[in-house]
């Protein structure tokens, strides 16, 4: 018969929650040996109903085996009944906390109510010996434990009022505030504790002040406690200080060390948390304790400005409360003016960038607090607002997130719907952060990825099944990601554009205060633009209204906001009529992030889009996609033999390239594309063009000769940056014609003026100067006549010249004729002879001392200063010269393949190669990235602090870190310099 009920309640009992049925049917079986059926059916409704039925359950049963009557009182009251069983299933720490210490039981048969501060404070205190009521209350040198224990009981109130909750949502920020105040009353206890085992504290005036969430009373239930230590000596009753403040500081250090260790300590009646003083001057590295003196000191001359945006939650928590508020007192002037920093918002940016970027890959999406879109967000979002208008709105100076946001949205600075989305997002976070660390106890920021354990958090936070639940959460990141951009940017949309709006009432001054907090320096100038794009009621304005908040952040996120601004209202008013740019920016979001980012780093790539702004479609989802120089080329040659008449086809030509050159700069800008592949894109570019306005240049001839360009310096290497020219020689090949010299020199003159020639698309300049004897020589010559020069009459430099030379337009079979003819030149048979190696060695010389212009630092120069570009290739070249002829990989135009092969080789270390190419490598990308920044071209490293730190920017660096890039500069061409010195100058 028992047999036949047991198998009837595992039935009952099966796929309604419990993993193990069958165990859970035995319990409810041995219930009703002793209790009304209807009562145990309800006590297991509770069971069914708890976040977790099998941790509920066994918790229950462990209890009973401590104390049978648990079992009576539970089937006997349905609210204590809900009330245990909610706690047990949604803390199995707690659990197994109560039965360790059943007493704790006896604070759960309370119904569950929020205590004041002063109470809980007051409790502990108790519970370790000390005097709730003196002013420095000391308790019993054994009282750790006692305060452990204490602490659990209170921790119990505050889960039991958390997990019975009707709406977990509702009460989460109070129930943050409960831990703050549980916390503040545990450092008190552990002070007193602390107290009762450091001689000489009474000459000691410590004051512990409370950082981060505890600051801000919105604690986690597993988290350290950030603090931060003030010590001052005590006085008599005359005003004479007991101690030195050396004295001061030495024992509120030994009183802080003691508290830590109270609070972090394991034993057998549990642990509390870390307290982490890390927040303090100095971090890790600074002492445990100062005197006011000392933060005066350090606040006002050496902190950064995180440090004072972290100060915006202090507040005194334990110890001496007078001495506490005097810190804040003192640190809170220079909290609010913080945002008065230029660099304030970039560096707080790039700090959350840089937080984001060291989340371990393998977690980043399962992180709540610090991942994109999580608390974190919020946090900063709410604070930065905070500190930018609290300047002039004391309304605003609030520690909590919640109460900060709050204030925000009933004063105007958000708007109430949007402040309304960001609260609820938040809350969710912060609940499913408080659930997931009270089920073990444990710190952890991660969301659950097994099944069990989200369907345990589905059910604690009242979702359906773990899908909704992870739904719910994604959505709520996506929110806040979204929010951001709406929080910041739409109020100066709506200041300046006169929207209706009963929800934000940014002034116009207060508009230019957040623009300038966000990065625009030309703020009047900005609310104009913005008002232009976004004042109106067409079609066009109320898509721009749409895009403006996102748009306004990407280019607050790139080097010239301003710039970027401005170039966005120009583009679009020569497009904004165009159906497709409207509908790409509003339905394709890669098209419009990739235009601001665009426009807000490059004057070089908005000149050339704004000389035809229908080619913005290049910066879509392919955007910096390479071509191959086929394909340039058979597209220059179409549009070329459109056009009878040769300027018009090399116009058409150049447009070509034009479009070319804007989508390898997309490429170098957005981040598709290295150093490397960049050069060779451009030399592809310089290629094809050269290639094609060869052949129509040629039409001004009959019969034109046959005719190559070979291509020289950073072309020939297919390294040339954005602010190259084209070096190159123009070979005629052998032929019967008489006057074939005479025809390629007025193609070639031809073709330079045509390249050269005033237009909307820029220039090319094809740079003959390397050619036989310089501007003096003729401009082409035939290959019999460099053959016999190259053979007679060329210098050292001219044979270093040619380990560059490849082809680069025209004929190929006759650039090959000419580069096998002048191979025993680049690649001599025994290398260079002493005399030679001077030579090449004076040259150098001469070159760092006449060509580094007057008045720049040489150490600035990225090409001819010490490291730079020109003692990177001529170290390679010099090895290229001595080593080539007998080791064939050595025969390269590249500067980098031509390293690869002098380490393969031997010749070099691969230490050595490895600065040089660091050095090389970040040279050449500072170039492009000055050109791409400016619009025209600079060898040397910007001096202005503002050009740099773009310059930086677009080398990838956050911002706020120039000093960093210039840092990493300076160490690179060092390392590099001190390779040439060995290799090249033979010095040792």
């Amino acid at each position: 018969m028992a047999l036949d009920r047991t198998s009837t309640l595992v039935g009952r009992l099966a796929g309604r929650g419990f993993e193990d049925p069958r165990r859970a049917a035995a319990v409810m079986e041995s219930w009703l040996e002793h209790h009304d059926e209807d009562a145990v059916i309800r006590v297991m409704n509770d069971v069914l109903a708890s976040d977790d039925p099998d941790v509920a359950l066994s918790g229950l049963v462990r209890l009973a085996d401590e104390n049978p009557a648990v079992v009576d009182e539970v089937v006997g009251s349905p609210s204590l009944a809900r009330r245990l069983i909610r706690l047990l299933g949604g803390s199995a720490a707690l659990a197994q906390h109560l039965a360790a210490h059943p007493e704790a039981l006896e604070d759960v048969r309370l119904e569950p109510a929020r205590h004041s501060a002063a109470d809980v404070r007051a409790a502990l205190l108790r519970a370790v010996g000390a005097d709730p009521d003196a002013a420095s209350p000391v308790g019993h040198a054994d009282g750790a434990d006692a305060l452990r224990l204490a602490y659990r009981r209170h921790l119990l109130q505050i889960a039991d009022r958390d997990l019975t909750a009707p709406e977990p949502i509702a009460v989460v920020a109070s129930v943050g505030a409960d831990l703050a105040d549980l916390a503040d009353a545990t450092v008190e206890a552990a002070l007193a504790v602390a107290r009762a085992t450091t001689p000489g504290w009474e000459g000691v005036r410590l004051a512990v002040l409370a950082m981060g969430k505890t600051g801000a009373r919105e604690l986690n239930y597993i988290s350290d406690v950030d603090v931060i230590y003030v010590a001052e000596p005590a006085v008599d009753a005359d005003g004479t200080p007991l101690v030195s403040p050396e004295e001061a500081v030495a024992v509120g250090s030994r009183l802080a060390a003691a508290l830590s260790r109270i609070c972090s300590a394991h034993t057998a009646a549990g642990t509390i948390w870390q307290v982490d003083p890390n927040l303090r001057p100095e971090g890790k590295a600074g002492p445990l304790v100062r005197t006011l003196a000392s933060m005066r000191t350090y606040y006002t001359k050496w902190a950064k400005n995180w440090e004072f945006q972290a100060l915006l939650k202090a507040r005194p928590m334990a110890g001496d409360r007078h001495v506490g508020q005097e810190f804040v007192d003192l640190v809170a002037p220079l909290v609010w003016r913080v945002a008065d920093d230029p660099h304030f918002v970039g560096e707080t940016q790039a700090m959350r960038r840089r937080v984001i970027s060291l989340i371990p890959a393998k977690e980043a999406q399962q992180e709540i607090k610090l991942g994109a879109g999580g608390l974190r967000d919020t946090e900063f979002s709410v604070q930065l607002l905070q500190l930018v208008h609290g300047r002039a709105d004391e309304r605003l100076r609030l520690r909590g997130t919640f109460e900060g946001l709050n204030a925000l949205v009933a004063h105007g600075y958000v708007g109430r719907a949007d402040g309304a989305a960001m609260a609820e997002a938040y809350a969710l976070q912060r609940v499913l952060e408080h659930r997931i660390q009270l089920y073990h106890l444990r710190r952890t920021h991660l969301m659950p990825t097994d099944e069990p354990s989200l369907r345990r958090l589905a059910r604690s936070v009242q979702f359906d099944g773990p899908d909704a639940l992870v739904d719910a959460w994604r959505a709520s990141t996506r929110k806040v990601q979204r929010l951001q951009q709406r929080i910041f940017y739409s109020p100066v949309l709506e200041a300046v554009a006169r929207i209706p709006s009963d929800q934000v009432r940014l002034t116009s001054e207060e508009a230019q205060t957040r623009l300038r907090a966000l990065g625009f320096n030309d703020t009047a100038a900005a609310l104009r633009h913005i008002e232009a794009l976004s004042t109106g009621v067409r079609r066009r304005t109320e898509i721009q209204r749409q895009l403006l908040p996102a748009m306004l952040g990407w280019f607050a996120a790139g080097p010239n906001p301003d710039h970027g601004l401005l170039a966005f209202r120009q583009v679009s008013e020569a497009l904004g009529t165009s159906a497709w740019y409207l509908r790409a920016l509003r339905d394709e979001g890669a098209l419009a992030e990739n235009l601001a980012t665009v426009l807000a780093s490059s004057r070089y790539a908005v000149d050339l889009l704004l000389r035809d702004p229908q080619t913005v479609q290049l910066l879509g989802d392919d955007a910096g996609e390479r071509r191959s120089q086929e394909e340039m080329s058979a597209q220059m040659r179409a549009v070329a033999r459109r056009h009878a008449d040769p300027g018009d086809a090399i116009e058409a030509v150049r447009a070509v390239r034009r479009r070319e050159l804007l989508r390898v700069a997309a490429g170098e800008l957005l981040g598709r594309a290295d150093v490397q592949s960049v050069g060779e894109a451009l030399s592809d570019v310089m290629a094809a063009t050269l290639d094609v306005a060869l052949d129509v240049a040629s039409r001004v001839v009959e019969d034109p000769p046959p005719l190559a360009i070979i291509a020289m310096g950073r072309w020939g290497g297919r390294e040339l940056t954005f602010g190259s020219d084209a070096d190159a020689l123009v070979v005629v090949g052998d032929t019967e014609d008489p006057e074939a010299i005479v025809k390629a020199s007025r193609i070639v003159t031809r073709l330079r003026d045509l390249l050269r020639r005033p237009g909307p698309d820029p220039a090319v300049e094809l740079d003959l100067d390397l050619r036989p004897e310089g501007k003096g020589g003729p401009m082409v010559r035939s290959m019999a006549s460099y053959l016999a020069y190259y053979e007679k009459w060329a210098a050292t430099w001219e044979a270093q010249a040619l380990l560059r030379a490849s082809h680069g337009a025209g004929d190929p079979t006759v650039s090959a004729t000419l580069l096998a003819g002048v191979a025993p030149l680049r690649y001599p048979v025994d290398g260079l002879d002493t005399r030679q190696v001077a030579d090449i060695r004076k040259l150098k010389a001469r070159m760092e001392s006449e060509r580094v212009p007057r008045g720049t630092d040489p150490r600035r120069h990225v090409k001819l200063g010490p490291g730079g570009l020109s003692d990177v290739e001529w170290t390679v070249q010099l090895v290229q010269l001595q080593h080539a002829h007998e080791v064939p990989s050595l025969r390269t135009t590249g500067t980098l393949s031509a390293l690869d092969a002098s380490v393969a080789a031997g010749l070099l270390t691969l230490e050595d190669a490895q600065a040089l190419r660091e050095a090389w490598e970040m040279a050449t990308r500072i170039r492009n990235a000055t050109m791409l920044l400016r619009g025209r071209g600079t060898d040397t490293v910007p001096t202005d602090a503002r050009e740099r730190a773009a310059v930086a920017e677009l080398l990838g660096y956050a911002k706020g870190e120039a000093s960093f890039f210039l840092d990493d500069w300076t160490r690179r061409a060092r390392q590099a310099r001190a390779v040439m010195d060995r290799v090249f100058w033979g010095l040792t």
